[in-house]
């Protein structure tokens, strides 16, 4: 801390002036080194999230997130510890679509796999709580927490509470008459967590001061325009996994020798298609990540040619790379019929592309250099 005057001393014009700038100093320090550990604990809390978004992918593509036919958000944590309370889930299971129409032959043993699979997936959600809040808590106390960001952090809690509540309203779909989750809500409920984890990467490059540039409309509007269409991308690949619509037409690019197959316009009125029809969800799903492609060739391109600052040809190459490898990834997946590794590292590098949109993003937003 800085020294202070005391005592009859009278101090100079000089002294003051220089008790002031150590002040300031403090101030300053104090206020850096509040920010570093917030922004460390959010990215603790990004990794978690990263590592929930995984494992609600695998819970989906195994086929097991409606294993958990009830929602107790603290006795949950629990899970059956013995013989007779396996059972007792298990005949829970039987009273509801999937086991009905599904899985009907299936064993304790078979449903204890699928049914880890959820509950891992709901663990790590009670755990994105936990690391958030004692640690909110915790600064709040020690007032660290200044007062624009605490704003900014009780929307971010607020939305972690939102996705919760969204995940059992997605799952309550599926324990009705089809024993399948509404792709709407799934697209809901993956768009938030994906939401909640850019909006909290601002945030840490926020907090760590990240240089933003000034960059002319037609970057600008790159960047906007991949932004919004990665956005319909997301939703899209969520709508392929809600109505397992990558388990057909597994060629690329034709669909059926076609470019778009006849299957994919059956709905009526036409428009429909777009939302209920599989064939036509691959078809907008597949031709978006092309979009996706070109869209930051051409970023690139630009960036290169109009001389940009090099942060901005940077960040446009991050995403490039991240986007030609997630494409590569996507029709590795669809040629390949859907396994549940390469699918699971398809969705795991969307979230990465999210991120390095989102820097780019942050990066070429500003009106000026900072």
């Amino acid at each position: 801390s800085c020294g202070r005057l005391g005592g009859s001393h009278t101090a100079s014009s000089s002294q003051r002036s220089s008790v002031k700038l150590e002040c300031a100093s403090c101030r300053g320090f104090l206020m850096s080194s509040a920010n570093n550990a917030i922004a460390i604990w959010l990215s603790w809390v990004c990794a978690v999230i990263f590592c929930m978004i995984v494992v609600g992918g695998v819970t989906r593509l195994t086929h097991s997130g409606l294993s958990m036919v009830d929602w107790q958000p603290i006795m949950g944590v629990i899970p059956p510890l013995n013989a007779a309370d396996w059972d007792a889930a298990f005949d829970a299971y039987k009273q509801f679509p999937e086991y009905q129409k599904v899985n009907q032959d299936m064993t304790v043993a078979e449903f204890r796999s699928i049914y880890y699979w959820e509950y891992g997936h709901r663990l790590l959600g009670r755990l994105i709580g936990i690391v958030f809040l004692i640690p909110f808590i915790v600064l709040l106390y020690q007032k660290r927490i200044q007062s624009p960001m605490l704003g900014r952090l009780t929307i971010a809690l607020i939305l972690g509470g939102l996705q919760g509540l969204l995940g059992w309203y997605m799952v309550k779909s599926g324990l009705v008459d089809m024993p399948r989750v509404s792709h709407f809500r799934l697209a809901a409920h993956l768009s938030l967590a994906m939401f909640l984890m850019a909006y909290l990467f601002w945030l840490i490059l926020d907090l760590r001061e990240v240089r933003r540039l000034r960059v002319g409309r037609g970057m600008g509007a790159l960047t906007y325009l991949l932004a919004v269409t990665l956005t319909l991308q997301v939703i899209y690949g969520a709508f392929v996994a809600g109505l397992r619509a990558g388990l057909g037409f597994n060629t690329f690019p034709l669909m059926d020798g076609r470019l778009l197959a006849e299957a994919a316009t059956m709905m009526s009125p036409y428009w429909l298609n777009l939302f209920e029809n599989g064939a036509m969800i691959q078809f907008v799903h597949r031709w978006l990540g092309a979009l996706l492609l070109v869209i930051v060739l051409v970023g690139l391109a630009t960036a290169i040619r109009e001389r940009v600052s090099r942060p901005i040809v940077a960040g446009w190459s991050l995403v490039v790379v991240v986007t030609i490898v997630q494409f590569v990834l996507g029709v590795t997946t669809l040629l390949m019929y859907v396994p549940v590794v390469i699918a699971s590292i398809h969705q795991s590098g969307a979230v990465v592309t999210m991120l390095a949109v989102v820097y780019l993003l942050y990066i070429s937003r500003g009106s000026a250099d900072r």
